[in-house]
């Protein structure tokens, strides 16, 4: 691993250690207020995916204008600046849709600086490294958060800034390849473009519809795991959930370790086996009653979820570094994802509003991966692709 990969990992896991511990301070602001209802937590979730889908045909195009390392300092200051919103007491939909935003411009940095710091032949072990860094930072950011959030907002808060300044901060001393220079005429002609181009082949359409897949059913588990926890296990805390789904984040860590040996990306096919792997275990966890048979059955759905996404982002960065440029592939990549996981969000917490049973929509999640996995199959040919 050369200087430049351990600096992005070190200033990835604080940034991603931050997203989730505000995630989750979000979380305990609502769990401790008496005037905002339940399903307020999915709208938080869906204001934070707005920014994805909103600005998606900008931020891939000016990461790619740009050096990576100063976008992921400019997006840690918009993701520090939603966080002070927090503070003056702001709209918490606002202030964590600017989150949102600051989120937005970063990922096309994020994934789009790899293919410029490795070879391609390493592309899929360091992805491997960055989702293991973000899972680490999902585990620790979602218990510090949490545990700090419960006790005291204000501090979590405090926390979560100066853990956005370290990153930024890092991000910075981050050496990467001169910035391409795109057209900015006609901005969202040119992200339609960029559309087309980087969904010319069967391959890189099955990897986005796989990515679009993974994305909504994390987002969506994630909010049903939040209200079905309470019901079926009794957790009463933000805390004890994030304690919960803590496992998963562990699983997918070890699914992301073992996903560049087990799945290379010209067998990309293969990912529809953990994928289906994940729909039947989030089928078997909605009628699970046992606080240690839930975590092992969230760990197993982890560590399948690990082995779809991996592949597939390196395929896609692949693909998007030989064609339209790693950041706008990432860039069109996230819009599609941000835009079924805002779809799924909006349908859950209109679940949640006609108050439908947690353990149906939990059982009902499961079933969709597993139907959508099969159907999302048949966009790609068995043999493999070079």
């Amino acid at each position: 691993m050369n200087k430049n990969v351990g600096l992005l990992l070190i200033a990835q896991f604080l940034s991603a250690f931050a997203d989730n511990a505000i995630l989750f301070t979000s979380l305990a602001l609502v769990m401790q207020s008496a005037e905002l209802p339940t399903w307020y937590i999915s709208a938080l979730q869906g204001a934070f995916l707005v920014a994805f889908v909103v600005f998606a045909p900008w931020v891939g195009p000016y990461s790619d204008a740009h050096p990576k390392s100063s976008v992921l300092v400019y997006a840690n200051g918009i993701k520090l600046f939603g966080t002070g919103l927090f503070f003056l007491q702001i709209e918490p939909l606002l202030a964590y849709a600017t989150v949102g935003a600051g989120a937005a411009l970063y990922s096309p940095a994020k994934y789009g600086i790899l293919p410029e710091l490795v070879k391609e032949q390493s592309l899929v072990k360091a992805n491997g490294w960055i989702e293991g860094s973000t899972i680490l930072a999902i585990l620790s950011g979602s218990l510090v958060g949490a545990a700090i959030a419960d006790r005291s907002v204000t501090v979590a808060l405090i926390v979560i800034s100066g853990v956005y300044l370290i990153s930024a901060g890092l991000a910075g001393f981050i050496q990467c390849l001169p910035p391409k220079q795109p057209s900015y005429d006609h901005i969202l002609l040119h992200f339609k473009q960029l559309i087309r181009q980087l969904l010319l082949t069967a391959r890189a359409k099955f990897a986005v519809l796989g990515a679009c897949l993974f994305w909504s059913v994390a987002v969506v588990l994630r909010l049903a795991v939040v209200a079905w926890a309470p019901v079926v296990l009794l957790l009463d805390t933000s805390e004890d959930i994030a304690k919960l789904t803590f496992f998963s984040a562990i699983g997918v860590a070890v699914g992301a370790v073992f996903a560049g040996r087990l799945i290379p990306m010209f067998y990309l096919r293969r990912v529809r086996f953990p994928a289906y792997f994940m729909g039947f275990g989030i089928v078997l966890l909605a009628f699970v009653d046992n606080l240690w048979l839930a975590r092992m059955m969230l760990f197993l759905v982890g560590v399948a979820g690990g082995g779809v996404i991996v592949p597939i982002n390196a395929v896609l960065q692949d693909i998007g570094h030989r064609s339209i440029g790693a950041g706008g592939a990432v860039a069109v990549q996230h819009f599609f994802e941000n835009l079924a996981m805002l779809s799924a969000t909006g349908l859950y917490t209109l679940a949640g509003i006609y108050q439908v049973d947690v353990v149906l929509s939990l059982a009902v999640i499961g079933a969709i991966v597993i139907v959508a996995t099969f159907l999302v199959s048949l966009q790609l040919p068995e043999q493999p692709s070079p």
